[in-house]
């Protein structure tokens, strides 16, 4: 039997049973490279390849600064804030909930953590106003894959380290469509709200807004920090993630909600977070490298371009096949998995890498709503208690919004990519 069909048939096989992510991808890579009769040594060589990057250690920074801002009590002042801010529409509560995942998404960089911190608070406080229970789940859920799409976002950094494309232009590039995504929800919220029924909170006064602003107004410069840093070149990726925490840590000193007894359980919650989707990102470097080695992206490439030679449809055909393996697979684990492949259609459809990237990492957000995967919607199911395929119908036509944005941007490439071209020229070459 072919190799390629091996490593691709029994990944799927060890899936099916449910065996966890990390070790199917492992135990498939290992009969694959038995069966070629290579060494075991090449396990070993390429699972380090694959974790021996710095760029890589953004990632554990950005999800401990995100641990402090949810125990930090952070989170309630983006609350206040965009209370004060957008409350007062029809719909109020929605617009809170998808304008503080933005604010979090700034600081987190991460889809789960964005929705079990915003969930816990916003879904009861909805239900409790008479929301749909399905639709704040379906809200929650899907405006927490800003968390990917918004800088600093940590599947940014992993994409960047794995196709050599620029953290910092990858930032930029997700600032236009993550707004306009988060735009598009609310709109879809007051019409919804309109339709249904559903309350605005009470209206605040100015002052209250200036307070409010002012409160927060310490969280909101950090993601201007690390933007501002990277794109200035001030310093990198994994050291805008390091002065991150420590801006974080100054903060609940500031704001005197740092429990110092909590602090080692979350350093350690922190450490534990990281290695398991380490572990994911090391064996997916195996199953990576072997699905280049035995040529399957020259042979995808092949069978597209014996379809279709048009950019727009090989684009079309790329978010297709992600938004396929995304609701089965961890956007992370799908990267480093097929970067191969995508960089070949890439190629083939004459893409610029980093609109490539965009694109990529704004299709995989949808694999965190769409089941099986779909950890945010299954997060904010357990937290709202309402049954997936109730709130999977619900999260269809937000599912379509990203979807429109994501067909703009192919459409319209310098919608996404002007703000890099314009902030780091030197990087956004052509």
């Amino acid at each position: 039997m072919d190799p390629l069909i091996i490593l691709l048939l029994s990944f799927f096989v060890l899936i099916i049973l449910r065996v966890p992510i990390a070790f199917a991808l492992g135990l498939s890579s290992m009969l694959t490279i038995y069966t070629l009769g290579l060494p075991f040594t090449t396990i070993v060589n390429q699972m380090y390849s694959s974790v021996n990057s710095f760029p890589l250690l953004a990632v554990p920074l950005f999800l401990l600064l995100g641990r402090l801002m949810n125990d930090g009590g952070i989170t309630d002042r983006l609350v206040n804030l965009s209370s004060s801010l957008v409350g007062h529409i029809r719909g109020g509560l929605g617009h809170i909930n998808v304008t503080v995942s933005m604010m979090f998404a700034g600081l987190s960089g991460s889809a789960a953590a964005d929705t079990a911190g915003v969930g816990a608070m916003m879904i009861p406080a909805m239900k409790k106003a008479k929301f749909d229970p399905a639709f704040a789940v379906a809200l929650t859920a899907v405006s927490s894959t800003l968390g990917v799409i918004i800088p600093p976002s940590i599947l940014m950094v992993i994409y960047g380290a794995v196709a050599q494309v620029s953290i910092g232009a990858l930032f930029l590039a997700g600032v236009v469509p993550g707004i306009l995504i988060a735009v598009m929800q609310m709109v879809y919220t007051y019409v919804l709200a309109v339709r249904k029924g559903f309350p605005a909170s009470p209206k605040t006064s100015v002052r209250q807004k200036g307070m409010d602003l002012w409160k927060a107004l310490p969280v909101l410069l950090l993601p201007i920090i690390i933007i501002a840093g990277i794109t200035g070149g001030i310093f990198t990726a994994t050291e805008a993630a390091a002065v991150a925490v420590a801006y974080g840590f100054i903060l609940m000193i500031f704001y005197r909600s740092i429990n110092f007894r909590k602090l080692p359980g979350i350093l350690a919650d922190s450490v534990v977070n990281y290695s398991l989707p380490m572990m994911a990102v090391a064996s997916a470097g195996i199953m990576g490298w072997l699905i280049a080695m035995l040529g399957a992206p020259e042979i995808i490439a092949g069978f597209i371009t014996g379809i279709t030679t048009n950019q727009t449809a090989v684009y079309l055909l790329i978010v297709l096949f992600l938004l396929v393996i995304g609701t089965f697979l961890s956007p992370v684990t799908s990267v480093i998995i097929f970067m191969p492949i995508i960089q070949e259609l890439g190629q083939v459809a004459g893409a610029h890498p980093l609109h490539l990237g965009i694109i990529v990492i704004l299709t995989l957000s949808l694999g965190m709503v769409t089941p099986p995967y779909g950890i945010c919607l299954l997060i904010a199911t357990q937290i709202g208690e309402v049954s997936t395929p109730k709130a999977f119908l619900a999260i269809l036509p937000l599912i379509g919004v990203t979807l429109g944005i994501i067909i703009i941007g192919l459409l319209v490439p310098d919608l996404f990519m002007f703000l890099p071209r314009m902030l780091m020229p030197d990087v956004v070459v052509y």
